[in-house]
């Protein structure tokens, strides 16, 4: 073939072939945007109360669920303080490659959630509880405990439990709104600077995006847990743009978790833990990777590979 027509014939080519090959790697982009996130999990927000481990979700159907949805670590706060003790020092949650950063509930039963903080009795627990341990090790934090009416987080129960948290280097999982955050600020010894506070669900009743913002601006240690979370995710399951960009802007200060509180959870766990991976896949690896697990395992000194 002439040189003259050899060079008509792949002049096209040579043309076609760097769009083609960009066309390729939007696409690839796109498809790596799209999956889920496949790495551990660091369950920050669960619950074993006895109405799971005397009912329907005994120790080995909890721990498979974990199991199989690569749940490597959970924090476990259990209404009484039984579940959480059990799942700590049984010798299956080892074998199922999970470990246990076990919190102090402030229920003994379900009376509790009303009137804990006017109850004194529930700080004797507290002390209790945190000088006895587990059989698996110290207690890490205190909660998961509500708090309806924000003026709460000045009853004297209240107060007695922030400072015993910051003085004992204890993490805080409280259940409260963005006002109750402020309250329970000020009643710790640095006003807010050194407490560690776990936000469940990062605020019932929505706070809004701005108000998230503005807190983790004012209190350094302050971390988000997003079950629950209104407004998070949108109709394809993955991050509304708002919520997507706040985390991005602290990528160091949110952790996930299932929030077990009632036995319907236990029966939706994949489903949690599958939507937790479908919108983890939409930020970039290293954002997912803290969020995930990083986060959680810093928080409470554990390994950064499980």
């Amino acid at each position: 073939m002439p040189r003259s027509m050899n060079f008509k014939l792949f002049r096209p080519l040579a043309q076609v072939l760097p769009a083609l090959a960009a066309t390729i790697l939007i696409v690839n982009a796109a498809q790596a945007a799209d999956a889920p996130y496949t790495g551990p999990l660091f369950d920050a927000h669960l619950h074993y109360n006895e109405e799971a481990w005397n009912g329907p979700h005994p120790l080995a159907d909890v721990l498979a669920r974990m199991q199989r949805n690569g749940v490597r670590a959970i924090v476990a706060n259990s209404r009484p303080n039984d579940g959480t003790k059990s799942l700590a020092a049984a010798p299956q949650t080892a074998q199922a490659g999970v470990r246990v950063v076990p919190f102090i509930r402030l229920y003994r039963t379900r009376a509790d959630y009303d009137n804990w903080f006017r109850d004194p009795s529930i700080f004797e627990m507290v002390q209790t509880e945190f000088a006895r341990g587990t059989a698996a090790g110290a207690y890490r934090g205190i909660g998961e405990f509500h708090l309806y009416d924000s003026a709460n987080a000045n009853g004297a129960v209240a107060q007695q439990l922030m400072v015993f948290a910051e003085d004992n280097n204890l993490a805080v999982l409280a259940h409260v709104d963005d006002v109750a955050i402020d309250l329970l600020m000020a009643n710790a010894p640095s006003k807010g600077q050194k407490l560690r506070l776990v936000w469940a669900h990062t605020g019932i009743g929505g706070a809004s995006v701005e108000r998230v913002d503005a807190l983790f601006a004012q209190y350094p240690l302050l971390v988000g847990e997003l079950s629950y979370r209104p407004g998070l995710t949108c109709a394809d399951g993955k991050l509304c743009p708002d919520w997507r960009a706040l985390l991005l802007k602290y990528p160091g200060r949110f952790v996930i978790g299932s929030d077990t509180w009632v036995n319907q959870r236990w029966l939706y766990y994949d489903a949690l833990m599958q939507g937790y991976r479908r919108w983890l896949g939409d930020l970039p690896a290293n954002v997912a990777r803290q969020i995930a697990w990083d986060n959680a395992a810093a928080l409470f000194g554990l390994p950064a590979q499980p």
